[in-house]
C-alpha cells in the first residue's frame, strides 16, 4: 500500500489548524487504497496553535507535529519537515485554506497515472486584485529572465514524488524553490487550473518585505541576466559619460569666453553615476549573498518537540 504524505506548515493559525486537519482527512478516508500521514511544521506560534495539535496528535496518530523552537521562515521550516517524511509522495498545502483540499484525490489520481508532479496552477483569484496583477508580473519577469522553463502562477501546491523532494533537499537551500528548477530536470510536470479561495480566517504572516525577499531570492536563483544587466549599465554609463566628456571639451574650446556651466550639472552627473553604481553593487550582494548561503553550514532548524514520530526516516 502506497504512503502519502501531507504537509502543513503553520504560524498563528489557531482559527485554520483544526479545520485543516479535518478537511485533510476527510479527502484521505476517501481514498481507502492508501496510507497517509499528515506533518505539521510549526514556527513557534504564540497564540495558541501549538496546544492544539498537540490535542490533534494525541487523538489521531497519522498526526505528526514537528514544533520548531524559533521562527525559522516557512522555507526552512518546510524543508526540515519534508526531510522528515516517510511516504512514497509528498502534497504540501497552506495551512490557511486558500488553496482547496477538495483537490488531494485528483492530485493522486493524476500522479499514479505516471506525472511526477501534479501541480496546481492559479487562473484566478479572490484575493486583492492588485496582488494578483503584482504576482503575474513577478511570474512573467521569472519567466523572461530565466535560462529554463518557469511555471506561472504555480506555488508548489500540489503532489510530487519523493525522489524529487529528496534531490531538491540534497540542494541544501532551501531558498531554492523547486518549482523554479524543475524545469531544468526535465520531470514531467501537470498542471491542474483551480480559482485561489481567500484566507479562511486569521492575517497572513507574509508582509510585502518578506514577499519582495521570495522574489529576490526567485530571481537570482534561477536568472544570470541582472549581473549582465551590471555590464551592459557599466558599459552605458561609461560611453555616456565619455560622450558628455567629449561634448563639453569642443563646446568649451568653441565658446572660451562665455561658457559658465555652474555646479548643477556636475552635481547631477555625480548623482546619476553614484546610483547606478549603489545599483550595481546591490544586484552583485544579491549573489554573493547565494553564495554564503551555500557554503556556510548552518543549523535549518531547531526541533523543540517531535510529537509522533516514532523513528528517523
Amino acid at each position: 500500500m502506497k504512503k502519502i504524505s501531507i504537509g502543513v506548515c503553520c504560524f498563528n493559525e489557531i482559527k485554520n489548524v483544526k479545520s485543516m486537519y479535518l478537511a485533510i482527512k476527510k479527502e484521505m478516508e476517501k481514498l481507502k487504497d492508501y496510507d497517509y500521514e499528515i506533518v505539521f511544521a510549526d514556527n513557534a506560534s504564540t497564540d495558541g496553535t501549538r496546544d492544539i495539535l498537540r490535542d490533534i496528535a494525541k487523538k489521531d496518530n497519522k498526526v505528526k507535529v514537528i514544533l520548531n523552537q524559533t521562527n525559522v521562515g516557512i522555507q526552512r521550516s518546510g524543508a526540515n519537515m519534508m526531510s522528515r517524511l516517510s511516504g512514497d509522495a509528498y502534497i504540501g498545502i497552506p495551512c490557511d485554506f486558500q488553496e482547496p483540499p477538495e483537490m488531494i484525490p485528483e492530485f493522486i489520481q493524476l500522479w499514479e497515472q505516471g506525472y511526477h508532479i501534479v501541480w496546481g496552477q492559479k487562473t484566478a483569484s479572490k484575493e486583492s486584485k492588485i496582488k494578483y496583477f503584482l504576482r503575474t508580473i513577478y511570474y512573467k519577469i521569472i519567466k523572461l529572465l530565466s535560462s529554463t522553463p518557469q511555471y506561472e502562477h504555480v506555488t508548489g501546491f500540489g503532489i510530487q514524488d519523493m525522489e524529487i523532494i529528496k534531490e531538491w533537499l540534497e540542494l541544501g537551500d532551501p531558498t531554492i524553490s523547486l518549482r523554479n528548477v524543475i524545469g531544468e530536470w526535465g520531470y514531467i510536470v501537470k498542471l491542474i487550473p483551480y480559482t485561489q479561495n481567500r484566507r479562511q480566517a486569521g492575517k497572513s504572516s507574509f508582509t510585502v518585505g518578506k514577499l519582495l525577499t521570495f522574489a529576490i531570492n526567485s530571481l537570482v536563483n534561477t536568472s544570470l541576466a541582472p549581473l549582465r544587466l551590471v555590464t551592459l549599465l557599466g558599459f552605458f554609463s561609461s560611453f555616456v559619460s565619455l560622450l558628455a566628456g567629449v561634448v563639453y571639451l569642443v563646446y568649451k574650446i568653441s565658446h572660451w569666453t562665455d561658457l559658465s556651466i555652474g555646479i548643477a550639472p556636475i552635481l547631477i552627473g555625480v548623482f546619476f553615476l553614484g546610483s547606478i553604481q549603489l545599483f550595481c553593487i546591490g544586484i552583485i550582494g544579491e549573489y554573493i549573498g547565494v553564495m554564503l548561503r551555500r557554503i556556510s553550514k548552518h543549523v535549518k532548524v531547531i526541533e523543540e518537540e517531535l510529537i509522533n514520530f516514532d523513528e528517523e526516516p
